[in-house]
């Protein structure tokens, strides 16, 4: 029987952050933002394992406290250059079951839910082929010329905007990843393969944290779970 898994790579900078620090040990509602993400997939009984991809030189990681997870949280110090290669570098070091699935989420998406996790599992583990949370685009697109004058307006119909977790079988991600490790997520090489990601309706709230202002609305968000 499978097995779910998830998988958080963590060897990133963040430079658009404009931290010295890395932007998964930034201070948010008194943890590293790296914290709040764990905790919601460590809570998972559906999960059995939550593996941490982190940068071989990583020295922080190990200087918080990780032992409310136990046994549960594994860190991997294989973490690449680029997120698809800390990806496949991790599936390849978790040594998976190939039917086994894998969960990958940003370590920068702080606010994920007990409920986007468990609706995002419901609704794929008899999917052929896995899938990812994601939002329909709400906001008129404006495409932009090199003196940033609007080019065009592009219709958004149909057009979803990709969040994490994505989930798939960690075999079948493996041989897509090494196929095409030029992409910036993972359902893109598993649509390289010719197949098609289901998208799991989500909620704007899963945001991924990428400039500081974006910290004060997590803070706000986390600070009403608690």
């Amino acid at each position: 029987m499978s097995e779910f898994h998830a998988l958080v790579p963590a060897a990133g900078f963040g430079a658009r952050m404009g931290n010295e620090l890395p932007k998964q040990y930034l201070p948010l509602a008194g943890q590293p933002m790296i914290f709040h993400a764990l905790n919601t997939l460590c809570a998972s009984p559906e999960i059995s394992t939550v593996f941490v991809a982190l940068a071989p030189d990583d020295t922080l990681f190990h200087t918080y406290d990780w032992s409310r997870f136990g046994d549960k949280l594994q860190t991997l110090y294989c973490g690449g250059k680029t997120r698809a290669e800390s990806v496949l570098n991790g599936l390849l070091a978790s040594e998976l079951e190939p039917d086994d699935w894998v969960l990958v989420h940003d370590a920068a998406r702080p606010c994920l839910t007990h409920a986007h996790l468990a609706k995002l599992i419901a609704e794929l583990r008899d999917d052929a082929v896995g899938g990812v949370l994601a939002v329909p685009v709400a906001d008129t697109l404006k495409r932009a010329d090199e003196d940033g004058r609007v080019l065009r307006t592009e219709n958004r119909e149909q057009l979803w905007q990709a969040q994490t977790p994505q989930m798939f079988h960690a075999g079948l991600l493996v041989q897509a990843l090494q196929r095409c490790n030029s992409v910036t997520d993972e359902a893109s090489a598993i649509e390289a393969l010719g197949l098609r990601p289901k998208l799991v309706l989500s909620e704007p709230t899963n945001f991924k944290v990428t400039y500081p202002q974006d910290l004060l609305l997590a803070e706000l968000l986390l600070k009403e779970k608690m």
